[in-house]
């Protein structure tokens, strides 16, 4: 991708032979501890994406889905709930900040902004997502990829990505949320 040498491991299983369940049982071994790859899968067959950051390229390349490992989440609070992204934007300016607001090009439920914190990284990437298990999997697949460290804090239908650690936890102690901080690849829950 781009020039970028990379390695895959491919496994197609034979429908004749192998049962559906089993196919299933070994894309959920490989999802869980102590494995927790990313696997694009579709059909008879997944991809064990090695550097999960190309994951989302192969998959729609293969007409296929993301499965990002399966690696364990705070209990996350039901509320509270934003309807667009500039709710949740007014909340977390109530809180730290978020000015020059920007929407994500190809997404109605993305944006970014600036936090107000002098003399830190000032920056927030703010996301609705459809239901609860769209966030969760949105979770796992940024915990998936250790390239991009992000201190991020979530609840309900929205996480929000930040540079700063204090800066995303004065938000989630603000906005009511849990933290999901996984500097260094794994996970650092925080409820």
């Amino acid at each position: 991708m781009n020039g970028a040498r990379f390695e895959n491991e491919v496994s197609v299983f034979n429908t004749k032979v192998v049962e559906e369940g089993e196919i299933g049982n070994s894309i959920a071994s490989r999802r869980k501890e102590p494995y927790s790859h990313t696997l694009v899968a579709a059909g008879n067959w997944y991809i064990r994406v090695l550097n999960p950051i190309y994951a989302p390229r192969i998959a729609e390349a293969l007409d296929a889905v993301v499965l990002p490992p399966l690696f364990p989440l705070p209990d996350i609070p039901d509320e509270p709930r934003y309807t667009d992204p500039d709710a949740l934007a007014d909340a977390l300016d109530g809180s730290v900040g978020c000015a020059e607001r920007k929407p994500e090009k190809g997404s109605a439920n993305v944006m970014t902004c600036v936090t107000e914190k002098p003399g830190e990284k000032p920056c927030a990437r703010l996301e609705l997502h459809g239901s609860a298990a769209a966030r969760d999997d949105a979770l796992r697949q940024l915990m998936s990829v250790p390239e991009l460290p992000r201190f991020v804090v979530t609840a309900a239908n929205w996480s929000v990505q930040f540079c700063d650690e204090s800066v995303g936890r004065a938000a989630a102690r603000d906005l009511g949320a849990a933290v999901v901080d996984h500097e260094g690849g794994w996970p650092v829950l925080d409820p």
